[in-house]
């Protein structure tokens, strides 16, 4: 009989959407306003809610005294669809 596959957890998590995202974060600390400071960040997060990505401001709105000025998002899934040709059968081989 033959063992059932499982897929892997990482796959199954491209599949439902999850790809690369890069985030750049500017923001302001208190002690020195005029200068606009940025921050970088690559992780995995699934388009278009990014989930892990609203965690983490809503963390640095609550606990880290900079003020953010603007978020810039950039994502890429790591599997899409991809175009499917068929080929007529030309012979065969031997």
């Amino acid at each position: 009989m033959p063992t059932a596959r499982v897929p892997d957890p990482q796959f199954r998590k491209m599949l439902s959407g999850f790809g690369m995202t890069f985030a750049e974060i500017l923001y302001r600390m208190p002690d020195h306003p005029s200068f606009l400071q940025s921050f970088s960040w690559q992780f995995e997060d699934m388009a278009p809610d990014y989930p892990r990505l609203r965690r983490f401001l809503d963390h640095w709105e609550r606990e880290i005294e900079a003020k953010i000025h603007s978020v810039r998002i950039s994502h890429e899934r790591l599997i899409r669809p991809q175009e499917i040709r068929l080929m007529r059968e030309l012979g065969h081989l031997h």
